[in-house]
């Protein structure tokens, strides 16, 4: 069956499109199981998510033969909505392994969230991260990137009682809105300029684009870059990212770091690099100048949180996060100085996945604390390896992971190259901020690895021991054996990422 206006083949290629549908069918399984299953077997719920997220991951070794393409147009160039390349597989392997540990994480939370409506948002949020990598249109890429957010608002105020999440939720919507309407704006302006939304044709539309519309062509690009901005937490769209993971619950900050920030790069490499390619010296020095302020900003602030504070140990994850967010960015920026991308856009791909397997240990090790110290401070977690030396040691390598130190190889690597994808684009001074914010940061990073092997402060009285629920630990073990491997082989992930993209 055929669209008579644009030519539109309605025969899916089901194979292509499975790791998003597996999530979204599963999604509204446990939403409906949850109208039927009593409170006692609501853990069940969980699990069958869990099922399902490993199920969409096992949905992507058939894929890895080569690209598949589906609902594509049969007239003029053959252009598709929807492609399974390697740069979409490396992104929903990232996506639905960071979703399959904010899970296990959230197995046996304390919050005592909804059962049904958690596991459905959550997976609902997935779906969208995975269809995301996947959309070659900008009406795809935009419903795929409201389909990972929309149900974010919901995960950070589930906690219904909580002011704290209530005004969380509250932000994270109200900023959230305005980058989508930035965002349709700018849509709006670039297909007024060129025609059509298909990143392949963009392209081609705004090289050949009439001399009177590319003004409208080059505000347009920017305006849906300052979307991409707002949802990715980007300097100085980043006021909302502190206090909506502060009040988020822990697991629903874990993925919000992760898991909805690698969504939002992959949109953003695919409208820079393929659709606003010709306008590369109008987007690769705007992102270059966005790294800088971004990583600057997120690190600086970062020294500032008190360790006494309660829950400054989420605060400085959240800044932490959005420092990352700024050298994810280098290479990015990079890309707009090169005739090709490849490189550049490998080492961000390497880096988020680094960045998602660390940064979601620590956010385990994180909930293993709460459970004992429910402020959450930095101060909560002195002497830690005396109490719990395997966490403490967990810990202290996801902190040097990220601090870029060894044994966080993988850590130090994936700085390396991205530092280098900036000196090769001639991008000398962004290089050397980024240096600088390196330095930086390894002040708070030490600082927090340092408390962990503190004498404790005596405590009167015996603490009753807490017991850890075989999920937490599963998943901060994942994360653990994922990263020594990867210190133990770095090239591996850059390789793997090299060739993802076209």
């Amino acid at each position: 069956m055929t669209d008579l206006a644009g030519g539109l083949v309605q025969s899916i290629d089901w194979l292509a499109v499975a790791p998003p549908t597996i999530l979204a069918v599963v999604a509204l399984a446990v939403l409906v199981a949850d109208l039927f299953v009593d409170e006692a077997r609501r853990p069940l719920l969980g699990w069958a998510a869990v099922g399902g997220l490993v199920l969409a991951g096992l949905s992507l070794l058939p894929l890895l033969n080569g690209a598949r393409t589906t609902f594509c147009l049969t007239t003029g160039a053959h252009n598709c909505s929807y492609v399974a390349d390697h740069f979409t597989l490396a992104i929903q392997l990232l996506v639905i392994g960071g979703a399959l540990l904010t899970a296990l994480l959230s197995l046996h939370n304390q919050d005592r969230l909804p059962t049904g409506e958690f596991w459905f948002l959550l997976l609902s949020s997935a779906a969208g991260a995975a269809l995301l990598p996947a959309s070659r249109d900008l009406a795809t890429l935009v419903v795929a990137l409201e389909v990972v957010s929309l149900p974010s608002f919901a995960l950070v105020g589930l906690r219904r009682s909580d002011r704290l999440s209530s005004e969380a939720a509250l932000k994270f919507f109200l900023s959230s809105v305005t980058a989508t309407a930035v965002m349709l704006l700018g849509v709006s302006f670039v297909y007024a300029a060129t025609g059509t939304l298909h990143l392949g044709a963009l392209s081609d539309g705004l090289t050949h684009a009439p001399a009177q519309l590319v003004t409208l062509a080059k505000t347009g690009a920017v305006l849906t870059l300052v979307g991409f901005a707002f949802k990715l937490g980007v300097a100085p769209f980043h006021f909302w990212v502190p206090d909506t993971y502060a009040g988020a619950p822990l697991p629903v900050a874990a993925y919000l770091s992760v898991v909805g920030k690698a969504a939002g790069f992959s949109g953003l490499i695919l409208v820079t690099v393929i659709a606003f390619k010709p306008y590369g010296d109008v987007w690769g020095p705007a992102l270059a100048v966005l790294a800088a302020l971004t990583m600057t900003v997120g690190n600086v602030a970062a020294l500032r949180q008190r360790p006494e504070h309660p829950r400054s140990a989420v605060r400085l994850l959240a800044w932490s996060s959005i420092g990352q967010a700024g050298y994810l960015l280098v290479p990015l920026a990079a890309a707009g100085y090169v005739a090709d991308p490849r490189h550049q856009i490998g080492a961000t791909v390497s880096y988020a996945l680094m960045y998602t397997v660390v940064n979601l240990g620590a956010f385990g090790v994180a909930a293993l604390v709460l459970r004992s110290d429910a402020l959450n401070r930095i101060t909560d977690y002195r002497g830690l390896y005396a109490r719990r030396p395997l966490a403490a040691l967990a810990l202290a390598f996801f902190l040097l992971c990220l601090a870029g130190l060894p044994p966080g190889i993988i850590g130090l690597f994936a700085k390396v190259v991205v530092f280098s994808s900036a000196v090769d684009a001639g991008l000398g001074w962004l290089a050397v901020i980024m240096a600088v914010n390196v330095v930086i940061a390894l002040y708070y990073y030490l600082r927090w690895t340092a408390l962990l092997f503190v004498r404790p402060e005596p405590v009167p009285g015996e603490a009753a021991a807490v017991r850890t629920p075989a999920s937490l630990t599963a998943a901060i073990a994942a994360a653990a054996v994922v990263g020594i491997a990867l210190s133990g082989a770095p090239q591996l992930v850059l390789r793997f990422a090299s060739g993802s993209l076209f």
